[in-house]
Formats: C-alpha cells, structure tokens, sequence
C-alpha cells in the first residue's frame, strides 16, 4: 500500500533524478565524440582503419578537418560518408581555417576566405551540423581591430552556413585571453558577432590554462556554446595535456552549466599523449561514460 509518506518520498526521490541526471540536460549525452586531430598520425596512414579502431573504442562520433585540397584526409565528401557510415560513426563537425595565410604565395581553397562555398556544399554532403573555424596561425591574429574584422568575416561565413542549415563556431586557445589595449580578443568575437549565424566551441583546456572559468563565461553568454572540447590538464608545472578525468579540470562542476552554456555535443581532445593515442582515448572515455553522462 502506498502511503502519503511514501508517495512523497518517492516522488521527491525521482523529481532529484530528474533534476541531477544527464537526461534532463538539452545536449544529446547519447553522443560521445573525438576530435581525430589526437589519432592525426594514424588518420594520415590509413583513415579508414583508424576510424575503425575508434569506433571500437566506443566512441559514435568525430570531428574532423578538411584542408585546403578540398578533402577530409584524402576523400571526397562521398567517399568519407561511406566510410564514416560503414563504422557507424557520424561527423557533427568539422574544423577548416581562417585562409589568411598563403602556401608558396598561394590562397589556400577550402578556407573561411577561399573557397568557403565549395566547404560548405562537402560538410552538407558529409551531414556536418556544424563548421568551425579552428585556430589562428600567429601572423592571422593582429591587434584588437584585426579581430574586429574576424568577427565581419565570421559574420559572413556564418551566413553562408546559416543558408546549407549549419552552424558556423569559433574555438578558442589561449591567446584570444591576451589583452590588446585592455580588451580580450575573445570578448571582442563573442560581443561583435551574431548571436545566431556564429557560436563558440569551448575548449575547455585552454580557457582554463588561459585563467579563464568556462562556467563564468557560460553564465555571460548564455546558449553561445554549443560544442565543447573536454580536455584535461595534468598537475605539473607544465600544464600539459592528460587523460580526461586525470588532470585538474573539474568537469563535474562544468557539465552543471551544460544548459546555460547552450552545450549540444562534446568532443574529446588530447593533443599529445604519453603513448599510443588510442590507450589514452580509451580512458577518456571509460571516465566520462561513468562520471559524465
């Protein structure tokens, strides 16, 4: 027989799973992803068997790049479909560059400035949800005003993915939290771009090695930041890049604010491993699936 007592009891007791567990957060915890940049060497020798081997690991979703010959790691748009469907796997998003910078004085295609429809039309046909641009070389960075026309041409970029029905994202590093003039350039992107046409993929990594808390970042700009990279930090003096769940980001405290941030998909990164990259996604994974989601 069920008393008022125990009725009480017991929906209290759900409504507090409800309110604590990964299901009652907006971003789709079915999907746990990679970032391919940690198996590049791998990726660079045989694609198709190291998307294999990281499916086998557990993971059901990647992130990749396209470079500037118009290809993801020597396919076209078709033929890494295929291979991306036969490990079942499904590529969320896909990193390119800003295309400032020349090769032997020469544009480089497939960029942000160069080629940027042609990008977009392969990532469509891919079924990429979003594009991102993924880092600055040195000379593509400048002062305050540089980034101020990082964010028109962002704006633009954006535009044209807003129409193929993606989202354009911008990752940070380090460096966008150097002050210029006393503004962060971060501010400047995140204050002079679209709130719609252009978001934000945190690493979380190099916000916090940066002194940046993700978290107050998150509550200033609620729902900007869709993609995350969960990357730890070891406890050296270094900061390097370790295994998630064995540095010193608290991603517990950090997927709290998963709603706030506007979090859709995540994406393990490891820049340089101890070892063979793949015993460090391996345990990466195996952290997140027991604490994370």
């Amino acid at each position: 027989m069920t008393t008022r007592r125990s009725f009480i009891k017991t929906t209290s007791l759900a409504s507090a799973a409800l309110f604590i567990t990964p299901g009652n957060l907006n971003f789709n915890h079915s999907y746990i992803g990679l970032q391919l940049y940690t198996v590049r060497d791998a990726m660079a020798k045989d694609p198709a068997a190291t998307l294999a081997k990281v499916a086998k690991v557990g993971y059901n979703s990647v992130e990749g790049t396209y470079t500037g010959t118009a290809k993801f790691y020597g396919m076209d748009a078709k033929t890494f479909a295929a291979s991306l469907k036969q490990n079942g796997l499904i590529m969320l998003s896909c990193h390119y560059r800003l295309g400032e910078d020349q090769d032997n004085g020469k544009d480089v295609m497939g960029t942000i400035l160069h080629g940027w429809d042609q990008a977009v039309d392969d990532a469509k046909a891919v079924g990429a949800k979003y594009m991102v641009c993924a880092w600055l070389s040195p000379t593509e960075r400048g002062n305050i005003d540089h980034f101020k026309l990082l964010a028109e041409r962002l704006n633009k970029a954006g535009e044209t993915c807003k129409k193929a029905g993606i989202q354009l994202c911008y990752h940070n590093h380090d460096f966008e939290f150097i002050k210029d003039n006393n503004q962060l350039p971060y501010d400047i992107l995140l204050n002079n771009t679209d709130k719609d046409n252009v978001k934000f993929e945190s690493d979380l990594y190099w916000m916090t090695k940066a002194g940046q808390d993700p978290v107050a970042i998150f509550n200033a700009h609620p729902g900007r930041f869709p993609l995350w990279h969960v990357k730890d930090m070891d406890n050296t003096d270094k900061h390097m890049f370790t295994e998630v769940g064995n540095g010193t980001i608290d991603f517990k405290k950090i997927f709290k604010s998963a709603d706030k941030a506007g979090l859709k998909y995540f994406f393990v990164e490891q820049d340089v491993t101890p070892g063979d990259p793949f015993d460090s996604i391996t345990k990466s994974i195996a952290y997140i699936k027991k604490n994370l989601v």
